[in-house]
């Protein structure tokens, strides 16, 4: 089974390429905001839960993720893999996805790391915010911001995957179908 995590700062195309990558290699795509959206509306368990988290504008706790993770993994036994994006976010998120993944025999392949220019990054959201009328998308120190949050964040998952010989770095500069190529490159080698 080929289990990816998908990283990249805002605006790098994880989006993009994670459905790249899902159509290519047959995988299931894992997006943590989606699966959080779709358990409220389902009203399962789990979303009466995240929910009521989120009503207090608190953050939902992890195992509530993991758990909705669990839920689609044991939904889709017969995948090809899965591709995580938006989580793990922190090494204790990291360390949790694996003690589920190891239980199911099934371990993280690889963490995709889409490397962007800032300045990049910055042009990107912005134009992207012209469009899709996101807020955040349209405020230059906003995406800032968001990108410092991002790196402040990331580095320690980096250090923790690196060390597992689990961290590729990918360019994430150019068209969309040079840096899924790039990747598909990467992913081919795992």
């Amino acid at each position: 089974m080929l289990n990816l995590v998908l990283f990249g700062p805002p605006g790098a195309g994880k989006g993009t390429q994670a459905e790249f990558l899902t159509n290519s290699f047959e995988l299931i795509h894992l997006s943590t905001g989606d699966l959080l959206r779709s358990e409220i509306a389902e009203e399962t368990p789990l979303g009466k839960e995240a929910k009521n988290f989120m009503d207090k504008g608190e953050l939902v706790p992890d195992e509530v993720v993991i758990g909705m993770i669990k839920s689609k993994l044991d939904a889709n036994k017969d995948a090809k893999g899965f591709i995580f994006d938006g989580f793990p976010r922190t090494v204790d998120q990291a360390k949790a996805l694996d003690v589920l993944l190891n239980d199911n025999g099934t371990p993280i392949s690889g963490m995709l790391c889409l490397q962007v220019e800032k300045q990049e990054l910055i042009d990107r959201l912005l134009s992207r915010g012209k469009v899709s009328g996101r807020s955040d998308d349209q405020n230059q120190s906003i995406i800032e911001n968001r990108i410092a949050v991002y790196t402040e964040k990331t580095l320690p998952l980096i250090e923790y995957y690196k060390p597992q010989g689990k961290h590729f770095d990918v360019n994430g500069m150019g068209t969309i179908e040079e840096i899924a190529g790039r990747l598909k490159d990467v992913v081919e080698k795992l």
